[in-house]
């Protein structure tokens, strides 16, 4: 019986896929330094291959691996982290497995599907970073200075509307609570020995997620003379960063992005309304300028 052409386009996809990822998985292992996370990962590796071996034996079907997404996710786990990148690839698993069962007519082909179910219990094992072990710290300082500060600069908006000096009072304001979480921070690693977190790099991680929150959303009080018009960037910068990180810790975490994104969304623009309403209703009736 001759293969159908849409079944040969939809083998030379996953071709592709397996002989891409056993690649990648051997890049990213013989760049990891950990011996545990480096055996897993060429193990993945060695199964990928197998895969695309079995795939071309049942069906004669090969490809060539996408020598651009190999250096795209080498990129990736580099820069974000070896979890984000993993993670994010093998998130595109769940389509293959349910893919490969549609293939009934290549049994073997089709029982590929629960050896892709069983590489994200693999994951689960493999990951011991040391930015994940710190995701805490980061969320603290990311998350305070979201919602603290979207809410301080959305009140003196109003309260104070001139760019330039809302801009300086948030960075004073900013930097002095960088330095408070900070503190926190440190002071209750020092006291919670069972993290396994370092006290000093703990609040690196909060105070430097605060700092860079705080200048992002400060910028656009610099940078532009009309208050409401910043306010407005100001918002936006919040915004991106919310989605920015969500995505990056739904991925790598494994949870719900839209909850996260919701969730984190709500609060900080749900405060931002409030202070600036606060703002508005000290301005009125005090009758203190600026």
């Amino acid at each position: 019986m001759s293969m159908l052409e849409q079944d040969r386009k939809d083998l030379e996809i996953f071709s592709r896929n397996e002989i891409t990822e056993h690649y990648i998985y051997l890049r990213l292992a013989a760049r990891e330094k950990d011996a545990h996370n480096r055996a897993v990962l060429e193990a993945i590796a060695a199964d990928e291959k197998r895969h695309y071996e079995l795939i071309k034996e049942e069906s004669g079907v090969a490809a060539r691996p996408d020598r651009r997404r190999i250096i795209w996710y080498s990129v990736l786990a580099k820069a974000l982290g070896l979890t984000f990148a993993v993670k994010l690839m093998e998130s595109g698993e769940d389509h293959a497995a349910g893919s490969y069962r549609a293939f009934s007519s290549y049994p073997k082909i089709a029982q590929l599907a629960d050896e892709e179910d069983a590489h994200e219990a693999k994951l689960i094992a493999l990951i011991n970073e040391e930015r994940l072990a710190y995701m805490s710290s980061v969320i603290l300082g990311l998350s305070d200075a979201l919602v603290e500060f979207t809410g301080a600069l959305a009140g003196f908006t109003l309260a104070l509307a001139n760019s330039k000096l809302i801009a300086l009072t948030g960075a004073i304001t900013g930097i002095a609570a960088a330095l408070s979480m900070a503190s926190s921070e440190y002071l209750s690693s020092k006291t919670e020995k069972d993290t396994g977190k370092k006290p000093l790099k703990a609040a690196v991680y909060t105070g430097g997620a605060y700092i860079i929150t705080v200048a992002l959303l400060v910028a656009p009080f610099a940078c532009l003379n009309n208050v409401f018009a910043a306010l407005g960037l100001m918002l936006f910068f919040a915004l991106l960063l919310i989605a920015g990180f969500m995505f990056y810790y739904s991925v790598a975490r494994g949870e719900s992005f839209k909850h996260r994104f919701v969730e984190m969304t709500c609060l900080s623009f749900g405060v931002a309304a409030v202070s600036f309403l606060i703002g508005y209703a000290l301005k009125t009736f005090t009758g203190i300028e600026a």
